[in-house]
């Protein structure tokens, strides 16, 4: 009997099919080896991807090295620890701390989906990756892929020394926590297309110390290439460095954080970096009031100060969407009365102190927001507004500026009366991770939310915020400074206290001279 020349063609394809092994939609073949993760509400989501090596032993305070490839199927379902850091971390804490993590929604590799790279904040001394906050699960419903990537915070991920520099082939030290966040953007770059990426359409987004790094790789020629977008959220970097550092003026040379670095090792009785290795991390002092905490500018992550670097252009052309909230100085204003406010004001400002306190005015006997203002606007304030101005005037790239306004009207006799939205609320209202069930939660939390995470969603998808159904929200030019204030009612408007951020920036501009360097000595 014969059989039909297509019934043959059939059974070959139904014998090949048979022949071929089928894909597993929950591993994924990367440069290390073969990765099991696991659906979760219809993401397929991996956790504790290694992209470096453990920065352990003789790699502690090193820049991070190649990740080990591995036989077999590696599991990735569950968070690895938390950067050592002090106090407890989600997922506990560990020096072995360098796995990233990604949630997808892509079906299958060919979909070249956008991806959204987070770095979380903490002051450079804390953070997780497991925070509850910033899962990525509701973000990548709308369209795009999240990955996370921890890096080395405090006095592990920051500290400068001599040794160190003289043992570095670029014979500079510190920043290693920047240099993972580098070194897990070039891991993306090599391997998200095997989660349904598009390495061409990566945007990194942060906040608080996450948004300062945000603004440092758009500024390092380490980091050229690896991104084409950046959300910065309360972060900027411009500010000139000092030796006494302050919220705005973090920054140190190379040569003043080894000088801390030396401080640090007399501290814990250590004569050598071959000590400081050799001791447990319980046994090193962590903190953001010790030295050697913070990035630098080491002449080789950072060439420059960032308010020199976009003066002349030099930075990654990349579109931006930034901004910060109402009341951040509610989360920096440590003082307990008007007279200690001033007395700090002074210290800090010296001979512009006046017309700052003029500005920014305190009451009798409080410190009002109007007050508050001053420690929002020198950290976070004028850092982004100046980003917006040099940039819009030095690059084709478009920026989008936010002001975070939403939060409760407090009545009069409340205690909370006059607040506005501290540092850090922001954060849950990008994830989509608001509490629906905490009775502070109100449907005009859940709309604004949504809101924001279309906002930065569409922005990952384009380089541009607007798209359907969200109010339209114009690119900022310095001659046109508009701003969108997201709140119950998002709209346009001016520049936050701009009058007052003016007077700042007058003494921020004198820094940057030679006069104002030498005061800071």
């Amino acid at each position: 009997m014969k059989v039909p020349i297509l019934s043959t063609f059939l059974i070959a394809i139904a014998l090949s099919t048979m022949a071929q092994p089928q894909r597993n939609p929950l591993q994924v073949k990367v440069e290390q080896g073969i990765l099991q993760g696991k659906n979760e509400n219809g993401l397929t989501v991996f956790k504790g991807i290694p992209f470096a090596a453990p920065p352990v032993k003789e790699l502690r305070w090193k820049a991070p090295q190649q990740a080990a490839k591995w036989e077999g199927i590696k599991q990735a379902t569950e968070f690895s620890p938390s950067p050592y850091q002090p106090g407890n971390a989600a997922a506990g804490k560990s020096e072995d701390c360098l796995y990233l993590n990604v949630w997808t929604p892509a079906k299958s590799p060919e979909e070249k989906l956008p991806v959204m790279v987070w770095i979380y904040g903490g002051g450079f001394s804390f953070g997780s990756t497991a925070d509850p906050t910033t899962t990525g699960a509701n973000l990548a419903k709308k369209g795009v892929i999240i990955v996370s990537i921890p890096y080395r915070v405090g006095q592990l991920g920051f500290l400068a020394h001599p040794e160190l520099s003289a043992e570095d082939p670029n014979k500079v030290s510190g920043n290693y926590g920047l240099l993972d966040q580098i070194a897990g953007l070039k891991w993306v770059q090599k391997n998200i297309k095997a989660f349904g990426g598009d390495p061409g359409k990566v945007t990194i987004f942060g906040e608080s110390a996450g948004g300062i790094s945000v603004s440092m790789l758009c500024a390092s020629p380490l980091a050229k290439g690896l991104f084409h977008g950046a959300i910065s959220q309360s972060g900027g970097s411009f500010g000139p460095t000092r030796a006494t550092t302050y919220p705005g003026e973090n920054m140190k040379t190379l040569k003043l954080a080894e000088a801390d670095g030396l401080t640090y090792a007399q501290a814990v009785n250590a004569s050598s970096i071959a000590e400081l290795r050799k001791l447990d991390p319980e046994k090193l002092p962590m903190g953001m009031n010790m030295g050697g905490g913070w990035p630098i500018i080491d002449g080789h992550v950072l060439p420059d100060n960032q308010y020199k670097l976009y003066k002349e252009g030099k930075y990654n052309p990349t579109p931006v969407l930034i901004g910060y909230n109402s009341d951040e100085g509610l989360s920096f204003t440590r003082e307990k009365n008007p007279e200690e406010f001033k007395a700090n004001v002074e210290k800090r400002y010296g001979k512009f102190a006046e017309p700052l306190l003029a500005a920014y005015p305190l009451s009798k006997d409080g410190i009002p927001k109007s007050a508050r203002n001053l420690s929002r606007d020198a950290a976070f304030g004028w850092q982004t507004w100046i980003w917006a101005n040099l940039q819009s005037q030095t690059s084709q790239d478009k920026v989008f500026l936010y002001y975070f306004d939403q939060h409760p009207e407090y009545p009069k006799d409340s205690p909370k009366y006059g607040q506005g939205s501290p540092h850090g609320q922001d954060v849950a209202y990008v994830f989509q991770t608001l509490n629906d069930k905490n009775p502070d939660i109100t449907p005009s939390d859940i709309k604004v939310s949504d809101l924001i995470s279309t906002y930065w969603t569409n922005f990952a998808k384009t380089g541009n915020p607007n798209g359907k159904g969200v109010p339209e929200w114009p690119a900022f030019k310095h001659t046109n400074p508009k701003v969108m204030y997201l709140k119950t009612t998002s709209h346009l408007g001016p520049v936050p206290d701009e009058k007052s951020m003016r007077v700042l920036d007058s003494y921020f501009q004198w820094r940057f001279t030679q006069e104002g360097k030498d005061w800071a000595k």
